[in-house]
């Protein structure tokens, strides 16, 4: 018996379900406050989220050990704080913010005109309008106002303070239109972008692992008074390990509407903030403000693997051999050698050409693959589509 009941509290520890969060629990962390002292560069705390002014941290940061001390003091307010910063004036320059607005609306005027484009993770269609990559299509477009949008003091420095060095930039601008409604609330990618039945197969260390993945960031292209939608936040909600599977309960969601916080900024100002924080794009209930944010997705540079493989080829030459085998070996051990070499993720790809109909991610090569096997498709056909699932992907 007491065998028995180790084993299922190991397996506790380990395995996370959605039907094990507990909102007490979540309460008893997302209800801390922030105290300003904890953090001594910042000017202020407003309504549980720390504001730093630019020029100070830029300032703190000047010297070797300053800009030590002041990286440890905004990776902390991103793990173990409030999860949530906004730097005051990080465009002091607001005319490298007006070049790139200027970019960004002739690449949705191009997307209209295309019918090309769009979509959204946690709104719903019409809502917004969307830019899938705009760090290349900025680049290709203007890369000297790219170089001195980029090249960004604040941008580096909170990157850096979260992930470390050789992080990895993407962005996505999204314009919320007066009227367009608010998101679902969500934590982010990776294990955000997947259901329940998914996020429950990995262990609670890969939870906790995800948040450190990747820092979501959000430059402002225009004042944003509440009325427009700044994103909604909940301090302190990135601290619940079970997170990812909370959000999908109704109780944590009513939870986020009724404590959810807002915060106006100013064109020029720039938010950061943990992806495992629970978070959604407002309202926009503005009769004339289109609120346009540039959404910075940073990643670690360790987000990939040592080795070089193409799983299009390896893909291409397995499924005619798994065919003949489908009466030799069992299911599970079809799947094993599927998972061994095909890409079993969604991502990277072309949201534009590859967009995530139907859930929160496009198919993976996997899923082509069984989809293949179960249809029996002809080898001809099955190599053809890996090809057009290969070629949606690049940019």
């Amino acid at each position: 018996m007491k065998s028995d009941n180790q084993q299922k509290l190991r397996a506790d520890r380990v395995w996370l379900t959605e039907d094990a969060c507990d909102l007490n629990d979540f309460r008893a962390l997302a209800e801390k406050v922030t105290a300003l002292a904890d953090y001594p560069t910042a000017s202020a705390v407003e309504r549980n989220v720390l504001i730093y002014d630019s020029r100070t941290v830029i300032g703190a940061a000047s010297t070797p050990e300053g800009r030590r001390a002041i990286l440890a003091e905004i990776s902390e307010a991103f793990g173990i704080g409030p999860g949530v910063v906004v730097f005051k004036h990080a465009y002091e320059d607001t005319g490298i913010i007006d070049r790139a607005s200027t970019i960004f609306d002739e690449i949705i005027e191009e997307q209209h005109r295309t019918s090309t484009g769009g979509g959204d993770h946690f709104a719903k269609p019409g809502a917004n309008d969307r830019i899938w990559n705009s760090l290349e299509k900025h680049c290709l477009a203007d890369p000297e106002n790219f170089a001195r949008y980029y090249g960004n003091a604040i941008v580096a420095l909170a990157s850096e303070a979260w992930l470390g060095p050789h992080y990895q930039m993407t962005a996505q601008v999204n314009r919320v239109n007066p009227g367009g409604a608010a998101q679902s609330a969500h934590r982010d990618y990776h294990l955000g972008f997947q259901s329940s039945k998914v996020i429950e197969q990995f262990p609670a260390h890969v939870h906790r692992l995800s948040q450190v993945l990747t820092l979501q960031g959000a430059v402002a292209h225009c004042d944003m008074p509440l009325e427009s939608g700044p994103t909604l936040f909940l301090p302190h909600s990135q601290t619940y390990e079970p997170g990812y599977l909370a959000l999908k309960r109704q109780e944590f969601k009513d939870y986020f509407e009724q404590h959810h916080i807002q915060l106006p900024l100013e064109k020029g100002d720039v938010v950061f903030f943990n992806p495992a924080l629970f978070h959604a794009a407002g309202t926009n209930r503005s009769k004339d403000i289109k609120r346009v944010a540039n959404l910075l997705q940073v990643s670690s540079a360790f987000g990939r693997a040592m080795e070089t493989v193409n799983r299009e080829h390896m893909s291409a030459k397995l499924f005619p051999a798994l065919k003949e085998l489908k009466n030799t070996l069992s299911a599970s051990e079809i799947a094993n050698a599927i998972a061994s070499c095909a890409e079993g993720y969604s991502f990277p790809t072309n949201l534009d050409r590859d967009p995530p109909l139907g859930g929160l991610a496009p198919k993976t090569q996997a899923q082509l693959m069984y989809e293949a096997l179960a249809e029996n498709w002809s080898d001809d056909t099955f190599t053809k589509a890996l090809v057009e699932q290969a070629a949606r992907k690049l940019s």
